[in-house]
């Protein structure tokens, strides 16, 4: 299958969006240099330094957009070429979700985001907050090995206890109630409302003004009509989160002896697309495709803070997506790119265009340059890795779907890290993958590809089945040819529901 294989700085104005991420500055400070409260411990009996953890998480970003993956990407990506060059690029890694919210509850709990009270779809910038109180989370583990947290861009978690969140209130529970020492960003996908920055638990500025959305072509310009703070502007949302991020980034870089975990969520290129200069007519894929070009310099940007810093050589540094990238059928035949490659579907479909998402990962000296994992892995799997890294156990009841990806980020041995892979679309629609075979418990994408549902007819087949070692594009539905194999995984699946995890226990 064909294709499945120094910037500038952002100046604005003088405004409250603007200077968000300079807000609260001495109690910004404060808290970084405080750290969280285990350090003295931790420090004190630690032997060797422990790595810090960098997860960059773009937002819809397709498989097929870096240069890296598919070489006739109309979009520049040098930052991404070179990371992959530097460290590990994985071609068979998966979001749990083919949309944004599950797969972000997934990344940061090691567990299906199914077994909550969503079952499909995504939450909105009201919805109450999603992660259960008390479970263990990545930030709140690390934490506890004296860490200090940080998370900053899209949260799309949820904020809040209320049926409807109050903005005027404090914003509890939310991300310091899950381990984070520091959150900034905003609430959702930067379509939906309200608009705007919030730090910590508190927004930056209310929402007391109204936007009508944006909902004319171009292609990509869209937002929903709502609240909106009176200063918050749409193209300067990703530079603002990069200038918060990379300013962590140095304040640690003061303090090199407390390790620490940065979550940085993008805003991008997620819907609307609005690069700004010097990224417009970056790239031969219009807006999209200048918008991915300014994901991959923020990224950039990440990299170089952590080389000016002295930090890159102890930082595993993780650059991934939540889903794939949502380019339409109309946007093949308008631009010279695919976006995901040749596999099949998009953004929120069950197919492996949904969830089959870019990853790449650099530890000087641990991870070797250069090379390429073949790994199935799955983006749950950030809790069961960093619990190793850090030489902590998994109690029962956390992390149930998640599995150690260490041994294959350093390339120790070949044996399969996971047994199966469970999927989940936009609509509800389950698939598992176990080595070549993907089932799909539907017909129809279960997303926003036509078409999204096609009713089974007596005597045919109930789903989909496919070989991907013989047919990557899940083009040929072999599911009455292997009636032997649709029982095993339906069965397998089943298990995994029903036991409550899908993680080996010891």
């Amino acid at each position: 299958m064909p294709a499945m294989q120094q910037a500038s700085r952002r100046h604005f104005p003088r405004s409250t969006a603007a200077s968000a991420a300079r807000v609260n500055r001495r109690d910004f400070c404060r808290v970084l240099a405080l750290g969280s409260p285990a350090l003295a411990t931790s420090l004190a009996g630690a032997a060797t330094r422990r790595p810090n953890i960098v997860y960059v998480l773009a937002d819809d970003l397709g498989w097929g957009d870096l240069d890296c993956y598919n070489p006739d990407s109309a979009a520049p990506t040098p930052f991404a070429n070179r990371l992959a060059a530097q460290g590990v690029r994985f071609t068979d890694m998966h979001s749990p979700s083919s949309v944004c919210t599950p797969t972000r509850y997934g990344i940061l709990s090691g567990r299906y985001c199914w077994r909550t009270r969503l079952k499909q779809g995504v939450l909105q910038g009201y919805s109450p907050s999603l992660i259960e109180p008390g479970r263990l989370t990545v930030p709140r583990m690390l934490k506890q090995r004296g860490y200090f947290t940080a998370g900053v861009g899209k949260w799309h978690l949820g904020l809040g206890d209320r049926e409807k969140t109050d903005y005027a209130q404090p914003l509890r529970p939310g991300p310091l109630d899950i381990g984070f020492d520091y959150y900034f960003g905003i609430p959702s996908s930067l379509d939906f409302e309200p608009y705007l920055y919030f730090e910590n638990d508190r927004p930056v500025e209310q929402p007391t003004s109204t936007t009508q959305g944006a909902t004319q072509p171009p292609r990509g310009a869209f937002w929903r009509a709502g609240a909106i703070a009176p200063h918050f502007q749409f193209p300067e949302v990703l530079p603002t989160l990069t200038d918060k991020a990379v300013s962590i980034i140095r304040e640690r870089g003061r303090n090199p002896r407390q390790p620490f975990f940065l979550y940085f969520a993008l805003s991008a290129p997620h819907t609307p697309w609005v690069p700004v200069q010097p990224f417009l007519g970056r790239s031969k894929a219009g807006l999209y495709g200048d918008f991915v070009a300014q994901v991959d310099d923020t990224l950039g940007r990440v990299v170089r803070a952590l080389d000016e810093t002295g930090l890159a050589d102890n930082t595993l540094l993780v650059f991934t997506s939540d889903n794939g990238a949502h380019w339409t059928p109309e946007d093949k035949a308008a631009w010279p790119h695919r976006a995901n490659a040749d596999w099949r579907g998009m953004k929120a479909d069950i197919w492996d265009a949904g969830h089959r998402v870019p990853f790449l990962a650099r530890w000087p000296g641990k991870i070797k340059p250069g090379t390429v994992s073949n790994q199935l892995g799955c983006l749950t799997d950030l809790m069961a890795t960093a619990a190793d890294i850090v030489d902590s156990k998994l109690p029962g009841n956390a992390g149930e779907d998640s599995y150690d990806l260490l041994p294959a980020l350093l390339g120790r041995g070949h044996a399969p890290v996971r047994k199966a892979v469970v999927h989940h679309s936009n609509s509800g629609v389950f698939s598992i993958r176990e080595q070549n075979w993907k089932l799909e418990l539907g017909l129809g994408s279960g997303g926003f590809s036509n078409p999204n549902n096609i009713d089974p007819i007596p005597g045919g087949p109930q789903g989909q089945l496919y070989d991907l070692a013989k047919d990557p594009a899940e083009s040929e539905n072999v599911y009455m040819q292997h009636p032997d194999v649709v029982a095993r995984l339906t069965a397998l699946l089943d298990l995994y529901k029903q036991q409550g995890y899908s993680r080996a226990m010891r």
